[in-house]
């Protein structure tokens, strides 16, 4: 393990350090140590560690940050870690580091909304730790950006601060935690994790040959030390043991249905990974008794990572009342009553009172939820004002947005690629209407892609793959796709999860984890947020009914409530949403459509009671025909493939490895190159390779080639030549007619008169024969 070097001015110490390693005396002109290739790379070893929860925060300031502003503190950590170093103080740098986190945490502080009282802080930063240490991810974190500013820069610091001072085992300590505490919230994947564990082997490995290895032991230590590490990386291929950040999300109540597009979506928590393949679950999960049906609405979620979404902000205690929504609306009454374990509350948008479970919080974007698990048998009500707002006054509402409502939901990774917003002003560029342009962008992704559960979830950012890479998807593609469509048009959006509403069965609705869905809220400026759905629903809906026909058939339990198994799968719909209008094309003077005759007859589908045509919250796909079909939308280009400028070489997901991936590759390279050697077996494969092929060049540099291999053959798999004898008479000794032959052209093409190419081919071909018969 590494030492500490005495800094200038302290007292050069003879003694034992960490483990029994001594130190070293040092002169007060060198702060630094001397050049030792073993010191520079147990010193590489925690800069590797540094830099993989490094590159995971980077990811994070990507999404809610600034990542520029994130790599400029860590440059300055590590520069001021390496001039402290040369100061005799340990102390000095205690202070600094001090120094430096009071400054950013008051500075975090001050960045936080004035409700937030030192005991909120202090309650909030429990419960933060808390999360973090069962899985809640960095997202999470209110101002995230701000704070991975203040949170940064002190780890690194400290981290190489020790390092150049060579104190390796403390300096892996603390960079270790930092990328161990990303481990548990699952911010940090495999192989970045991988990454960080091999350079913390690295920086202690070889900090110990660099202090107390002989000249003797060196070569076995170094050799053994890169077996290790690529040990590491092998059996982390095999056996994936570390918690991924971009893994399959688990359901927060375990069983069968983990796999289901159910569990992805309800049983999320703060945050939904975008998953590939799925299944549907056909249990039923509740029946609400309501006059009309509705999306059962769970939680909705404002931050997009690019592989998938988070919710931030603080759960709050339900108070008794919630706000109606900013525009005109309607009463509904829904008594819900459980049939199989549930943690959320679904409801119609937007919930104003909840009554029947005794404690119930209000999460990130009015979800509700209960302090505990709902049973079979529990009951609640709820009665929500749907809103009701007519197409012109959505069309009305302009496009100015609140700052706040801006500022959370127009968000988008920075590295989400040029194209998405291409596509999206080519797919509005016919509307200008912040609610038009919605409208069209649900209805070309309803129109361009396929629905399909069995997906290979893609590479990269998951928005820009489905609308250029991918040619079907399910909803929570669909929703990603549109969101972050709108948000690069400035228009805020958002991804809500819930369930729609169900097979019908008289005033009720029962509803089955295969019902499970994503949509989009959009926000339009003077009445709130409004419901879109760009999945496409005739094949979602057969999906649905094979599932539950599948079900029924094998006779599973628990997939039939409220009467609904002597009835067909018929499926309650919501009226659509009102079709927008082009710049030019004809219209009232309110701006609204004109009728026409060719738009799609949605009335059909409309149970009794339902809301009007002119009515909102309502979706494109949930027309008969699963397509959108509304006239006067233009979409200009093609449906998939590259977009407008799109750079087939710059998109991800190209099979590239990734940085990790060389990094792990060259390690595990280099542990096989070190085990072979240690074994003998890239000696023993060299050889074996050496005596079979043998290049040429002149026919006396061909015999004495041959002779050579002749010659060791013999000496592994006969008998040595011994000490003073001739060539001539160590292959008479062995008495094999085709080792005298080689022999004497060896002589002739060393001391005598040369030989010709048709005799190198001979004494070629001859050991070629002794190789084989040996």
């Amino acid at each position: 393990m590494g030492t500490e070097e005495a800094a200038p001015g302290e007292h050069a110490e003879t003694g034992t350090g960490e483990r029994g390693v001594r130190r070293r005396q040092t002169s007060g002109a060198d702060w630094l140590p001397a050049p030792d290739p073993y010191r520079l790379l147990a010193t590489a070893g925690v800069g590797l560690v540094v830099a993989a929860y490094v590159r995971v925060l980077h990811g994070v300031a990507r999404v809610a940050g600034d990542p520029t502003a994130l790599l400029a503190v860590v440059a300055a950590a590590v520069l001021a870690g390496t001039l402290f170093a040369r100061y005799p103080s340990r102390r000095l740098a205690a202070l600094a580091a001090g120094v430096a986190l009071a400054g950013g945490g008051y500075a975090y502080l001050q960045s936080l909304p004035p409700e937030w009282t030192p005991a909120a802080v202090a309650v909030s930063s429990l419960g933060m730790a808390l999360a973090f240490a069962t899985g809640g991810s960095v997202l999470e974190v209110v101002n995230a950006g701000v704070w991975l500013l203040v949170a940064t820069p002190v780890p690194t610091f400290l981290a190489w601060y020790l390092a150049v001072r060579g104190a390796f085992v403390r300096a892996t300590v603390v960079a270790g935690s930092v990328l161990g505490l990303l481990v548990l919230t699952g911010d940090a994947g495999v192989a970045t994790t991988t990454l960080g564990v091999v350079g913390a082997l690295a920086a202690v490995g070889f900090g110990d040959i660099a202090a107390g290895a002989d000249a003797a032991g060196v070569d076995r230590a170094r050799r053994t030390l890169l077996m290790e590490l690529g040990g590491v990386v092998a059996v982390t291929q095999v056996l994936t043991v570390v918690p991924d950040g971009e893994g399959e999300p688990v359901s927060v109540l375990g069983g069968p249905d983990d796999d289901t597009l159910e569990a992805t979506l309800t049983r999320a928590g703060d945050e939904v990974t975008v998953s590939g393949s799925l299944s549907l679950s056909a249990r039923v999960r509740f029946v609400v008794t309501a006059d009309e049906p509705a999306y059962w609405r769970v939680g909705a979620y404002d931050r997009y990572t690019g592989r998938g979404w988070e919710r931030t902000g603080e759960d709050r205690a339900y108070a008794g009342r919630l706000p109606a929504p900013e525009g005109p609306s309607r009463d509904l009454a829904q008594q819900v009553r459980v049939e199989s374990e549930l943690s959320v509350l679904p409801a119609a948008w937007k919930p104003r009172s909840v009554a029947g479970v005794d404690g119930v919080r209000v999460e990130g974007g009015d979800g509700l939820a209960p302090d505990q698990s709902l049973s079979p048998g529990d009951t609640y009500a709820v009665r929500s004002s749907v809103p009701a707002a007519s197409p012109a006054v959505l069309r009305a509402g302009g496009g100015e947005y609140p700052g706040p409502v801006l500022e959370a939901y127009t968000q988008v990774p920075e590295g989400t690629p040029d194209r998405v917003g291409q596509r999206a002003r080519q797919v509005t560029a016919t509307v200008s209407a912040p609610y038009d342009a919605a409208r069209t962008v649900e209805a070309w992704l309803a129109e361009s892609k396929e629905y399909s559960l069995d997906v290979d979830r893609p590479e990269g950012d998951i928005a820009d793959a489905f609308i250029f890479e991918m040619e079907a998807g399910y909803c929570t593609y669909y929703a990603t796709a549109m969101v972050t469509m709108l948000r690069t048009l400035d228009i805020p959006a958002r991804f809500v999860v819930g369930y729609t509403p169900g097979q019908s069965v008289g005033d009720r609705w029962v509803v089955r984890g295969l019902d499970a869905h994503a949509w989009v809220e959009v926000y339009v400026r003077g009445q709130g947020w409004v419901r879109f759905d760009p999945t496409p629903a005739a094949p979602r809906r057969r999906a649905e009914r094979e599932r539950l026909a599948m079900a029924r058939e094998r006779g599973d339990g628990g997939v039939d409530a409220a009467g609904s198994g002597g009835e067909p799968l018929e499926l309650a719909t919501p009226a659509p949403t009102p079709t927008p209008v082009t710049d030019d094309a004809p219209g009232g003077p309110d701006g609204e459509s004109t009728p026409d005759a060719d738009a799609p007859d949605f009335g059909s589908e409309t149970p009794p009671g339902a809301p009007g045509a002119g009515e909102v919250g309502l979706d494109a796909g949930d027309g008969g025909s699963g397509t959108a079909t509304d006239p006067g939308l233009t979409f200009e280009g093609p449906a998939t493939g590259a977009g407008p400028g799109s750079d087939a070489g710059s998109e991800r997901g190209s099979g590239l490895p990734s940085p990790e991936q060389v990094g792990l590759g060259a390690v595990l390279l280099a542990g096989l190159g070190a085990g072979a050697r240690s074994t003998g077996v890239g000696e023993r494969a060299w050889r074996a390779v050496w005596l079979r092929v043998q290049p040429r060049a002149d026919p006396e540099t061909d015999v004495e080639r041959a002779y050579e291999r002749l010659e060791y053959v013999l000496t592994r798999r006969r008998e040595p030549r011994r000490t003073g004898e001739t060539v001539g008479q160590y292959l008479e000794r062995v008495g094999d007619p085709r080792a005298r032959r080689v022999g004497a052209l060896y002589e002739r093409a060393r001391y005598g008169e040369g030989v010709g190419q048709e005799e190198a081919d001979e004494a070629v071909a001859l050991v070629r024969e002794v190789v084989r018969d040996s």
